[in-house]
This record gives structure tokens, C-alpha cells and sequence, in this order.
């Protein structure tokens, strides 16, 4: 009995909101209800600390990335990807007799330290981890700091395959 007078009561009711009520003024309470969840939606609380802990847990770059500090001014395939390190060149190579000079900030400590670029030289070009810097360079009339030149030319074989960053040394700060 009591399930009949509730029967009743929201049929009649129902009915009462469908003769009211078009489909394009159900649409528009849909369009505004979605607008106003647009704006409301964004000022509720959630939890941002897995995306603040992703922030503070940066990998530091490896000596295989380009953007790895001592990279700042090479120019060439990385010899850390054709099987050398960081300052040695792959072995059936040999590092050319002349180089170019770059001054790198270190990430780790936050002090400059110059750069030698050798371009390790006598077999065909490793294909590998090729990187860009341009940091510091000069126009190729000033030949120890410019890095698009094959400087295996210094050599008895003048075939490029990649080139190695070892550090020589902390830069001097500039006096004026």
C-alpha cells in the first residue's frame, strides 16, 4: 500500500516536470551545469605530493647525454656511445693531435672548469649519441675555440668517429 502511494506520487510528479519541461531547457540546465562544474572542479583540494616528489627526484645526466655539463661546446658523436669513456677514445681510434677548448659550469659543484674536445680519429664515424653545443664557440677563423672543424686533420688518417670531453682543469675567474 505504501509502495503504491509512492508509485503514484513520483509518476505524478514526473509527468508533471515532462508537460513543464522542454528538451531545449533540459539541455540548457545540462550546458549549465557543466559550465559550472568547469569552474568549480579546479579550486577542489587534491593531493599534489606525488607530483612534488617527482619534481625533487630529477635523474641527473649521464656522460651519454648531451645535456650532461661537460658537453656544453661539443660538437660530434659522444665516445661514451662508440666504446670509449669521457676522456678516452674508443680503442682502434687515436685522439687527434690538436683540439678546441670550451669552459663547462659543472652541475655537481657549480664551478667552471675547461674543456678539451678530441676528436678521436681513423675509422669511419661511430653514428652515435650525436650532440650540438654551441656554447662559447667562435667564428672558424679563431681555430682553438670553433667546433665544426674535422680536427683529425692534425693526423695521419683525417676519418672522424667521435669525440671525448676531458676536463683540464678549473677556469680562472675573469678580472677586469
Amino acid at each position: 500500500m505504501l509502495m503504491q502511494w509512492f508509485d503514484r506520487a513520483v509518476e505524478k510528479r514526473v509527468r508533471k516536470v515532462a508537460q513543464d519541461t522542454s528538451r531545449r531547457s533540459l539541455l540548457v540546465g545540462v550546458g549549465r551545469t557543466l559550465v559550472g562544474a568547469a569552474f568549480v572542479l579546479p579550486v577542489l583540494p587534491f593531493d599534489r605530493s606525488a607530483r612534488a616528489a617527482e619534481g625533487r627526484a630529477k635523474p641527473q645526466k649521464t656522460d651519454v647525454d648531451c645535456d650532461y655539463w661537460r658537453y656544453c661546446a661539443l660538437d660530434g658523436f659522444l665516445c661514451t656511445c662508440c666504446g670509449g669513456s669521457i676522456s678516452q677514445c674508443p680503442p682502434g681510434t687515436e685522439p687527434s693531435k690538436v683540439t678546441w677548448i670550451g669552459t663547462c659550469r659543472s652541475a655537481v659543484d657549480g664551478k667552471d672548469y675547461l674543456i678539451s674536445y678530441n676528436d678521436c680519429c681513423g675509422v669511419t664515424a661511430c653514428g652515435r649519441c650525436l650532440c650540438n653545443g654551441n656554447e662559447g664557440e667562435r667564428p672558424g677563423y679563431r681555430m682553438g675555440v670553433h667546433n665544426d672543424i674535422n680536427w683529425c686533420m692534425a693526423n695521419g688518417t683525417n676519418m672522424y668517429h667521435c669525440t671525448v670531453a676531458a676536463a683540464v682543469g678549473i677556469a680562472e675567474p675573469r678580472r677586469s
